[in-house]
């Protein structure tokens, strides 16, 4: 299952993920992890939960993004949650890329059985139909 949150910078979309992210960590009984484009939210996840910063893995679009979250869930089996924050600006801005990338996870999500939350800066009309199921 993907999960949307977006909305223009400071809409709280980041705030509302790592609230979520801790609900996760209450609930879960496998692995939780959270990809951020930086590294701005070391000091508000709570460690249990693996915090990944795109850009130390030269994460810098959505196929690399995509590519990544790929081999996280290869190599743990254990995997609830998948938290990404700022995925648009990691893609680039590119919403058609984007909007492949959230697809593509979705697919992901319902084969391997994780949750996916996704935030992404941008007015909700400006994302394609197609994406505003996850909203």
């Amino acid at each position: 299952m993907v999960k949307l949150i977006v909305g223009v910078k400071g809409t709280g979309k980041t705030k509302t993920l790592i609230e979520m992210v801790h609900g996760s960590l209450e609930t879960s009984k496998g692995s939780v992890v959270c990809i951020e484009r930086s590294n701005k939210l070391r000091y508000d996840i709570n460690y249990r939960c693996r915090l990944i910063e795109a850009e130390e893995y030269m994460i810098d679009d959505a196929q690399s993004l995509y590519g990544f979250v790929a081999g996280i869930i290869a190599s743990d089996h254990d995997l609830t949650d998948l938290y990404i924050d700022s995925a648009l600006r990691i893609a680039k801005e590119d919403m058609e890329a984007f909007e492949a990338l959230v697809c593509e996870l979705d697919r992901l999500s319902e084969k391997y059985g994780f949750n996916v939350v996704i935030t992404a800066s941008a007015a909700p009309e400006k994302f394609p139909e197609t994406l505003r199921k996850y909203f």
